[in-house]
C-alpha cells in the first residue's frame, strides 16, 4: 500500500488484523487514518503511531466518517464488526448513496459462506443476481491491488442500476 501511494484508512486499533495491517503501513512508510469512536479508544487500544487518529461519538460516525475518507473499500477477513460494515457498504451502494469499489479479500475462501448467502438471497427471490456487480470478490492481495490500481475514481462510474 506504502509503496502505491495507497492511504490506509481504518477503526484506528492497534490490535487485530488491522493494527498489524496498520504497523507495516507506517513501517513502509504509508499513510494511516484512524478513526475510533470514544468509547473504544481505551478498549481496542488506540493506535498512536498514526498519521491522524479522529476520535467519534459513535459507530455510526465511525462508518460515515471512514466512508468519507475513503475512495474504496476492502473487506479483509474478519468478525462480526467486519460484516457489519461491509453489508453495510454494500447496501449504500445498491442504494445509489456511493459508487466506489467495493472489495472481498477472499483468501482461502473466507469469503466463501457470505457469497452463498448471496446466493440464496437471490434465490428465494429477495434480491435480483445483479447485486453480485456492487463488490468485486479477489483472491489475494496482489489481485487487490491491480483492482484498485484499475477502479476508476468515485463519481466517474456508470450509475449503479437500483436492485
Amino acid at each position: 500500500m506504502a509503496k502505491r501511494g495507497v492511504r490506509l484508512v481504518y477503526g484506528g486499533g492497534s490490535i487485530g488484523i488491522m493494527g498489524l495491517l496498520a504497523d507495516a503501513v507506517i513501517r513502509a512508510g504509508g499513510s494511516v487514518y484512524g478513526v475510533i469512536p470514544g468509547h473504544l479508544h481505551e478498549t481496542e487500544i488506540a493506535h498512536g503511531g498514526l498519521e491522524q487518529l479522529i476520535v467519534v461519538d459513535s459507530m455510526h460516525a465511525r462508518k460515515q466518517r471512514m466512508f468519507e475518507l475513503s475512495d474504496a473499500f476492502v473487506a479483509l477477513p474478519g468478525g462480526i464488526g467486519t460484516l457489519d460494515e461491509t453489508v453495510e457498504i454494500v447496501t449504500w451502494r445498491q442504494l445509489g448513496l456511493h459508487d466506489k469499489p467495493i472489495f472481498l479479500l477472499d483468501d482461502g475462501g473466507y469469503w466463501q459462506p457470505f457469497l452463498a448467502l448471496i446466493d440464496h438471497f437471490i434465490a428465494e427471490d429477495f434480491s435480483r443476481p445483479a447485486i453480485r456487480q456492487l463488490y468485486q470478490v479477489v483472491a489475494d492481495v496482489d489481485h487487490l491491488m491491480a483492482a484498485l490500481e484499475r477502479a476508476p475514481p468515485p463519481g466517474r462510474r456508470a450509475q449503479t442500476e437500483r436492485l
